[in-house]
């Protein structure tokens, strides 16, 4: 796989995150009424290049899924890395 910048890279992701949502081994598939997503479904809320590394992070428009993806692309080796995640708590501290 070769990227040929950032609007590339942030457009493989998002396609990814669509595949793997869809996979019928998503673990989440079933629990709250998850449905099938497409790309209109799935926004980029970080990004950044670093020499020939590049990083994202995406997530879904489906309410309370808790749901996120990293992807990293090592440029010397060409390939992507996805990791996924779900929320599993949001606390709020106002002390140390």
């Amino acid at each position: 796989m070769i990227i040929t910048g950032m609007d590339h890279f942030q457009s493989v992701c998002k396609r990814k995150m669509v595949d793997w949502y869809n996979k019928s081994d998503n673990p989440y598939k079933g629990l709250n009424d998850v449905q099938p997503v497409d790309l209109s479904n799935v926004f980029v809320v970080w990004s950044c290049k670093t020499l020939q590394n590049y990083k994202c992070l995406v997530s879904t428009t489906v309410s309370g899924d808790g749901i996120y993806a990293e992807y990293t692309y090592n440029g010397d080796k060409q390939e992507l890395y996805e990791d996924v995640y779900k929320k599993l708590t949001n606390t709020c501290h106002t002390e140390e």
